[in-house]
């Protein structure tokens, strides 16, 4: 793999900054972590590579970040066993996690907690962002486009329920070539929660 490309294009050039092995402790594996410059959004989004996988049509899974349920282990979403789930996979297949820092799809971790201050009021998830004056969602995924052609990946197998980061990833010429499903993580705090994902946004949810 190279140690640095470039993606040029009309809207971002995205290239590798540096490069750093980690061992982690919840893979037993060590993973390569990547960092940029020149993302769309100037953020710091990580790509990180498990293994050694095939590049061709790597197995990737792009979450955004969740601080309460990746970190804390908050049952008011799915977030923090998706992201388990997704490293068990990875692992086990060999790919590449694309964690992107836009919490609470991009409304931040305060906003997100006063949008869980409406939802127990009745609102659900989209309807409390919209209460702030917020839009639904308003994650993008031009960063996770710019990670991935940056270091060659131009076609992925992608871990997701969600039909938006299939539409978005094509349309920033990353082709989807199979979509794994990924249901984990329901309970009695986030059933309403992933009942408005699949009728609203139609996750591949199954409602029942």
């Amino acid at each position: 793999m190279p140690e640095a490309e470039s993606l040029s294009g009309p809207d971002h050039l995205a290239t590798v900054a540096d490069i750093v092995e980690i061992p982690l402790s919840r893979t037993g594996k060590t993973a390569k972590f990547f960092s940029f410059t020149g993302l769309p959004d100037a953020k710091e989004h990580l790509l990180i590579l498990i293994g050694e996988p095939d590049l061709a049509a790597p197995l990737v899974r792009i979450h955004s970040e969740c601080l309460t349920g990746d970190l804390f282990g908050s049952l008011r979403c799915d977030c923090g066993q998706q992201l388990s789930h997704a490293f068990e996979m990875l692992s086990e297949q060999q790919g590449i996690l694309l964690y992107l820092r836009q919490e609470g799809r991009g409304i931040g971790l305060y906003n997100k907690l006063a949008a869980y201050r409406l939802q127990d009021k009745g609102f659900d998830t989209f309807q409390a962002n919209r209460e702030l004056g917020l839009g639904a969602d308003l994650r993008n995924y031009a960063a996770a486009a710019a990670m991935l052609h940056s270091i060659g990946v131009s076609a992925v197998r992608l871990i997701t329920n969600n039909p938006d980061k299939i539409a978005q990833l094509e349309s920033y010429g990353v082709k989807v070539c199979e979509r794994i499903p990924t249901v984990v993580g329901r309970n009695v705090h986030n059933h309403r929660y992933l009942s408005a994902k699949a009728e609203i946004t139609k996750h591949f949810i199954p409602t029942n």
